[in-house]
């Protein structure tokens, strides 16, 4: 018990899992940003039938975060909308992680909020799972944070080798000053006898935190206490560099608690969803008969190939099969999280039978989202593998590639005989 606690505060569990994770809901965002790009005003902007008068009142109820009603006017809403396309880009490709899972966040919570009867299930799993990549540490693998600590051992224990991340913090600082001078954001709220804390309360204490992590992470931070222990024997008392190093152990250990926490409460939330839904299912007469998945194959909103839909709609055995699966599956996939065989085979199910929604259904984001949502139950080996077979993939690519563009050069001229650009070594590791 005592070394699975130590363990819980020394390493961040699961960081395929949670890579994975956040690469899926960052794609699936962008994907649906970009799809609705053509209605994003009428979705989300001043065209909907949602005003931002109605968005006023039912913020000032729910105390739920917008940036949208920041500022008035389609120029405004412009901006946040490209801003939520960017960071779930950046998210994605795992830029500075930390200030864009916060942006990503943002985003998110803006064009949700605002207009919150535009989406569907995929939206609410989109939503809460944007709050909880935020205390991730998600970008240990598979992300540009990664490969620049790998590129640059003073930068793997922060931000302080990598002057964009000291940037991006100041502009966002300034940001986050204005529209608190504005009285955009409120600190902390009373309603009767219960106390909520203000967003920004939230959004200041993660660009504090952060500020910190920066401070006592950046290159040389512990190294000047060491150089001055080595020029001066009673330099080994001061304090400076030894509480700098004392408060990233600690700020590491709780990073690590944190993450573990955040990824337990995701695999709860997973488990939770399918629970739910199952149970529920169960007391529904169509669902006890066997007839359930019949009436949505049979609705023009729900069949984007009619002709397939009426195929699977035609087989009393096919639909019976389908209604009852679906219940016992998702009844059944928290109690297999004892045995892992199991669990696994109950998770390629799940996932193919989200894909068949996609398909058959046509709602390819709420699938999408879910897919995202069942990958974190993912066996690491799993991912271990598949991550090495697309590195190996991308790293031929960029082979042939540098190959291609030394022959190319060769034709060029003497000055081709000086470029080592098409060692494929090089391209591999660089």
């Amino acid at each position: 018990m005592v070394r699975g606690i130590v363990r819980v505060g020394d390493h961040a569990l699961g960081p395929h899992q949670a890579a994975v994770v956040r690469i899926g809901f960052a794609f699936t965002w962008l994907v649906f940003l970009l799809f609705e790009w053509p209605n994003r005003r009428e979705l989300y902007g001043p065209n909907g039938p949602w005003s931002r008068e109605l968005a006023e009142r039912l913020i000032d109820t729910n105390h739920a975060f917008t940036a949208l009603l920041w500022f008035d006017g389609t120029v405004w809403f412009e901006v946040v909308y490209a801003l939520a396309l960017l960071s779930a880009a950046a998210l994605l490709v795992g830029w500075h992680t930390r200030a864009t899972s916060v942006l990503f966040m943002i985003g998110v919570l803006s064009l949700q909020n605002h207009s919150v009867f535009m989406g569907d299930g995929g939206d609410n799993v989109i939503h809460l799972m944007a709050l909880y990549l935020v205390f991730t540490r998600c970008g240990l693998v598979w992300s540009l944070d990664a490969r620049r600590a790998r590129r640059s051992p003073a930068a793997a224990g922060g931000s302080g080798a990598d002057p964009t991340g000291v940037v991006l913090w100041s502009v966002l600082g300034a940001v986050l000053l204005l529209v608190t001078v504005r009285g955009e954001l409120s600190w902390f709220g009373d309603d009767g006898p219960v106390l909520h804390v203000g967003w920004a309360t939230v959004l200041w204490g993660l660009w504090l935190v952060y500020g910190l992590w920066w401070y006592v992470s950046r290159p040389g931070a512990g190294a000047d206490a060491d150089t001055d222990a080595g020029a001066d024997p009673g330099a080994a008392g001061r304090p400076a560099g030894g509480r700098r190093a004392a408060v990233r152990g600690l700020m590491d250990i709780l990073g690590n608690i944190v993450h573990n926490a955040t990824l337990l409460v995701i695999m709860a939330e997973v488990c939770l969803i399918y629970a739910t839904a199952g149970w529920y299912k169960i007391q529904g007469s169509r669902w006890q008969d066997g007839t359930a998945v019949y009436y949505p194959m049979h609705l023009d909103y729900f069949a984007p190939w009619p002709a397939l839909s009426e195929l699977l709609g035609s087989s009393g055995l096919m639909i019976m099969v389908l209604s009852y699966g679906t219940v016992i599956v998702q009844v059944a996939f928290p109690f297999t999280l004892f045995n892992r065989r199991v669990k696994n085979v109950l998770l390629v199910m799940m996932m193919v039978e989200h894909a068949g929604i996609a398909v058959i259904l046509g709602l390819p984001f709420f699938s999408l989202a879910m897919i995202a949502a069942d990958a974190v139950f993912l066996p690491t080996v799993f991912l271990v593998w598949a991550g090495a077979r697309a590195s190996g993939a991308a790293g031929r690519i960029r082979g042939l590639m540098g190959r291609r563009g030394t022959h190319q050069e060769s034709d060029g001229g003497e000055g081709a005989e000086r470029s080592d650009t098409g060692d494929p070594t090089r391209t591999l590791v660089g």
